[in-house]
């Protein structure tokens, strides 16, 4: 963080939205779903910060709330983006053969679809809400993260260390769990950090058209839909949900950037890459 104080900021901005979701009921000025028609479409004051929407609700208040769902559901979809997708890329990396083609194909089929016509088209099987457009995102991820895993496996498997363990007769599962999956857990934590954003993004995406987090639960999503319909008469209402959804999917980008600056072995501390020619350098993990 000293050397790189953009990564400081984000992990920063990361923590302060973490701490809001515990905070919420404390820091927030009013309910997130309280409703005062009287009120309604009021810019920014001394009362309301932020101003109210079209339901006369604290603008302010729905954002300090909707930052845990947001967080939550980032995690959920790419979590469940980590469980499909995973396992059947180790296989496929370290089986090889008919295996490895089969999944391929399942894989080159699930990203031939467009991905946000896809998790809205699993959304609607599944129905409306946030944790059935996590899911489906997840699903539209899970690819992403086979694929990895797959390339990555297939570096690690040719290596020596884990020919030597398969000529003692290591088990197949063995080798999976004790050489295979920490070697390629680094590039795909990297992968998974940067998925963050994707998610949240899709998050918005679907709460935008009513497909993720369902009223009178507090969404940026949701809140830039609602504040859209009256964007010629109150344009000031999407500037915190909006703000909010680029801040914390850049927070995620950069946070993913530091991790893979600080995993790679090629880098020194500075970020400044080492001699990389075979001939003169060895990968730490290669050399243990």
């Amino acid at each position: 963080m000293r050397l790189h104080p953009m990564s400081a900021l984000a992990i920063l901005w990361l923590t302060v939205l973490v701490l809001l979701g515990f905070l919420a009921p404390w820091l927030a000025p009013a309910s997130p779903t309280a409703q005062n028609p009287a009120e309604a479409l009021l810019p920014p004051d001394a009362r309301h910060w932020l101003g109210t929407d079209d339901l006369g609700r604290d603008v302010l208040s729905r954002l300090i709330y909707g930052s845990p769902v947001a967080l939550a559901a980032s995690f959920l979809a790419v979590a469940v983006a980590a469980l499909i997708g995973v396992p059947p890329g180790l296989l496929a990396g370290f089986a090889g053969g008919w295996i490895d083609m089969l999944i391929g194909r399942l894989v080159d089929a699930v990203l031939s679809f467009p991905a946000i016509i896809l998790a809205v088209g699993i959304t609607g099987a599944l129905g409306a809400g946030l944790i059935d457009g996590m899911i489906a995102v997840g699903v539209v991820f899970a690819p992403v993260l086979a694929r990895l895993a797959r390339a990555e496996t297939r570096l690690v498997r040719a290596e020596p260390y884990v020919e030597a363990a398969r000529g003692f007769g290591a088990s197949t599962f063995y080798l999976l769990r004790r050489h295979i999956l920490p070697n390629v857990a680094e590039p795909l934590i990297v992968q998974m950090t940067l998925l963050l954003a994707q998610a949240l993004l899709a998050e918005a995406s679907l709460s935008f058209l009513g497909l993720g987090a369902q009223p009178p639960a507090p969404s940026w999503g949701a809140m830039l839909a609602r504040a859209y319909t009256y964007m010629e008469i109150a344009p000031e209402q999407m500037y915190a949900p909006g703000l909010a959804i680029v801040f914390t999917s850049l927070a995620f980008n950069r946070l993913g950037e530091a991790l893979r600056a600080a995993l790679d072995p090629h880098k020194d501390p500075s970020g400044h890459f080492f001699d990389t020619d075979p001939a003169t350098t060895i990968s730490p993990d290669r050399r243990a």
